[in-house]
């Protein structure tokens, strides 16, 4: 069985779970506290599972794969049925140009890391640290709705009207801009798309109050 090292509310770790339930893989969660006893993913076991000593890590047997994206590229070249990127090239782009919207410009300026960063080694106060979390949440969802809004490829998705790798990405990110308090309201398109997600079992079932580490 897949074995997926994750933490409730990290939303790479988040993104991979959707993708596995949307695939109808069995997995077992093997949750990592990014917080208690310093961060577990320190310890030396997982450091020689995932240099970076972050989460989420896919055991497959005896392989160790890292990066939700690299991740979830994976499982679909394994398991192509269903699909989370469309048929066709251009669409396949436009998925992942969303995706990566996401993944590689809103997220990695928000993580837990940058976040202590800011507050342990540039002492800013917890005021400070929402104000830069919402201002990258802001910036990219602004671009975001515009991509989604502006399309005719968009539907009840990212992507017309079944989920892909775009809608994986979309929901975590927007259950932490809900966490950090950023109004939705000037992303309809964004906010409309994520609460359709939510209706379905394979995004509900991979939400952080659903797994078996939440607190």
């Amino acid at each position: 069985m897949l074995k997926l090292y994750t933490y409730f509310r990290s939303s790479a770790s988040y993104r991979v779970r959707i993708a596995l339930n949307l695939k109808g893989l069995a997995w077992e969660a093997v949750p990592v506290h990014l917080v208690k006893d310093g961060g577990q993913q320190h310890a030396a076991d997982f450091a020689a599972l995932n240099p970076n000593r972050l989460v989420p890590v896919l055991r497959d047997g005896d392989a160790a794969l890292v990066q939700s994206m690299a991740i979830i590229e994976y499982l679909e070249e394994c398991h192509p049925q269903p699909p989370l990127l469309p048929a066709d090239p251009l669409g396949r782009a436009r998925v992942r140009a969303l995706a990566q919207t996401i993944a590689c410009e809103i997220h990695p300026l928000n993580n837990l890391r940058v976040l202590r960063y800011l507050e342990q080694q540039l002492e800013i106060d917890a005021e400070g640290r929402s104000a830069w979390y919402r201002h990258w949440v802001e910036t990219g969802f602004a671009a975001l709705e515009r991509m989604l809004a502006d399309s005719p490829d968009t539907g009840r998705f990212c992507h017309g009207d079944l989920p892909t790798l775009a809608d994986c990405c979309l929901v975590p990110q927007v259950f932490n801009a809900e966490r950090f308090k950023v109004p939705l309201a000037p992303y309809p398109t964004i906010q409309r798309i994520a609460e359709h997600c939510q209706l379905l079992e394979p995004f509900r079932s991979a939400a952080p109050e659903a797994q078996p580490d939440a607190e």
